[in-house]
């Protein structure tokens, strides 16, 4: 055997024989700490702490808490906690986390199946489903795009007043967002502003980049979509199918309630319109002095005229037979709305069906019109089949059913008179002086989570605070409901917040800048309404309802 390669082989193989020893002796330490790591961003990535903390939250309060020998009282705070979890922190999706209540509530011994089933179906829910199903029909044959570029061109001048227009995009946000959802409000109209944005040079849209005129477009984009943004929040304070928070203040109002006068749209509309007016005026205002300068015109002028907004309308071709249809049925679902019931002196329709009937009922009837009346497009089809439904935002009407399922869950388990009793202490308190502490209240928490979801944990709260000092209690949840949706802030308040957000014309800093003297403002303007226009229309001149 050559020498050489007995001694290679030799020196070969001690070779690695040291090489290998250290390395086999670091390798459990290292594996360990590769598994545990791989481990824990397994755990974090799947949500698994998120998903625990529902439970592990309302263990603890079953185990630990004691109020005052009720089982079932405290059973419900330890499921509210669950619930309340799972919504803030998407463990599951939202529609998963609302119907937890479904097996919760029988399961800790709060209500019965049947009776927590039914929470999810009622008159209200109706309502909700039915205008879903005309906002996807409104959306399908692009009447909101026509309507959004008809209003926008007429505000917009020539030259290009930016005052005017962003009224115009203002006022037509708001319009539509009364009767469809804020979120997909917002979704189409941001879509309006980019056709807007888009004529713009990108380089000078940049922070640093660009000429002189630079700065003024960066201005206007900021003031294009919080203008949006918030305007679509604004809106939906002004009918009751604008957003979920307004839906769930009439179903806990008739849980809790039952026996006093219901708050129907009309009812709700004589106090939600002018306050929505009164804040889309703010909101101009506010824009139009942080934004636009005496330069903004002149600059835009140089992109975007009125032209361009009639030549996009033009492309849209005249309104069919199916947009005009589908504007006749909502027509006539308003029309019903409005007249239901007008006053005591002056009932509505709903006085020929022995007041059986609800504003859900016609919804659905109108809504069932679509699938019924012909598009005029082929033989068979419809202006609406189930195929065309399948954006139907099922997690907000499950939100809603859990929503009024925990308010039956506080009145069934005798919660809410362990909260009444604990909130004795307030009856000294001035009366007018609460509703501005309610709405502010609200209006925190609101910046953390959905609109829904703070209405759905404050409303049950100030229902009882409203008993236990003595005062109405919508002068209460009024404001706890308004405040909710003075959500202005944070991307986190609402979808709609993080639509407008993610289109990267904002920042935080502009959010909280423009939009924390329109919540003061907000603030400011129900504290004024409330107890002048309020009293007229909910009918608390009485003061304090009958319990």
């Amino acid at each position: 055997m050559d020498p050489r390669r007995a001694c290679w082989e030799c020196s070969s193989s001690e070779d690695m024989t040291r090489s290998l020893l250290p390395v086999h002796d670091d390798m459990p330490t290292t594996t360990r700490a590769r598994s545990c790591c791989s481990a824990l961003g397994s755990v974090l990535a799947n949500k698994y702490l998120a998903v625990a903390s529902g439970p592990v939250a309302c263990a603890l309060i079953c185990a630990v808490g004691d109020l005052g020998g009720h089982p079932a009282a405290r059973n419900m705070l330890g499921v509210l906690a669950w619930v309340f979890l799972w919504w803030i922190t998407d463990a599951v999706p939202l529609a998963v986390a609302s119907m937890a209540p479904l097996f919760l509530f029988p399961a800790f011994g709060i209500s019965s199946a049947d009776d927590v089933a039914k929470a999810y179906m009622d008159d209200v829910i109706s309502l909700v489903l039915g205008s879903f199903i005309l906002a996807l029909a409104i959306e399908h044959y692009s009447i909101h795009r026509r309507l959004a570029l008809n209003i926008t061109s007429l505000f917009c001048g020539d030259p290009v007043k930016p005052h005017l227009l962003l009224l115009g995009i203002i006022g037509t946000t708001v319009f539509i967002s009364m009767w469809i959802h804020n979120t997909p409000c917002t979704v189409m109209m941001i879509q309006v502003a980019t056709g807007i944005l888009q004529r713009f040079p990108r380089d000078q849209l940049v922070e640093g980049g660009g000429g002189g005129g630079a700065r003024e477009l960066r201005r206007f984009s900021k003031a294009l979509v919080l203008g949006i943004m918030f305007a679509s929040t604004i809106g939906g304070m002004a009918t009751l199918t604008g957003t979920g928070a307004n839906i769930i203040l009439v179903g806990m109002w008739s849980t809790y309630f039952p026996e006093q006068r219901p708050i129907t749209f009309s009812s709700w509309m004589s106090f939600g319109l002018p306050m929505a007016l009164l804040l889309s005026v703010a909101l101009w205002v506010t824009l139009c002095l942080m934004y636009c300068t005496k330069n903004t015109g002149r600059v835009l002028s140089d992109y975007l005229d009125r032209s361009h907004l009639r030549r996009e309308l033009s492309l849209m071709g005249p309104m069919a037979f199916a947009e005009k249809m589908v504007l006749a049925v909502f027509g006539a679902l308003i029309v019903l709305w409005m007249t239901r019931s007008l006053t005591d002196d002056i009932p509505g329709w709903a006085v020929l069906f022995d007041g059986k009937v609800g504003d859900g009922t016609v919804t659905i009837l109108m809504t069932t019109l679509l699938f019924i009346i012909p598009s005029g497009k082929s033989d068979g089809e419809k202006l609406m089949d189930w195929g065309k439904c399948r954006k139907l935002q099922w997690h907000i009407i499950l939100l809603l059913g859990a929503g009024f399922a925990i308010a039956d869950g506080f009145k069934s388990s005798g919660l809410t008179d362990i909260l009444s009793a604990g909130l004795g202490f307030l009856k000294g308190a001035p009366a007018l002086a609460i509703p501005p502490v309610a709405c502010v209240f609200s209006g925190l928490i609101t910046e953390f989570t959905s609109d829904d979801a703070t209405t759905t944990l404050v409303l049950p709260l100030l229902a009882e605070l409203g008993k236990s000092i003595g005062v109405h209690p919508l002068l209460l949840m009024v404001p706890g409901t308004v405040g909710a949706q003075l959500s202005y802030l944070l991307p986190t308040a609402t979808p709609g917040n993080v639509v407008g957000f993610g289109t990267g014309y904002i920042t935080i800093k502009d959010m909280v800048v423009t939009g924390l003297p329109i919540k003061i403002f907000g603030v400011a303007a129900l504290t004024i309404l409330m107890p002048t226009l309020g009293y007229l229309v909910f009918g608390m001149e009485s003061g304090v309802v009958a319990l």
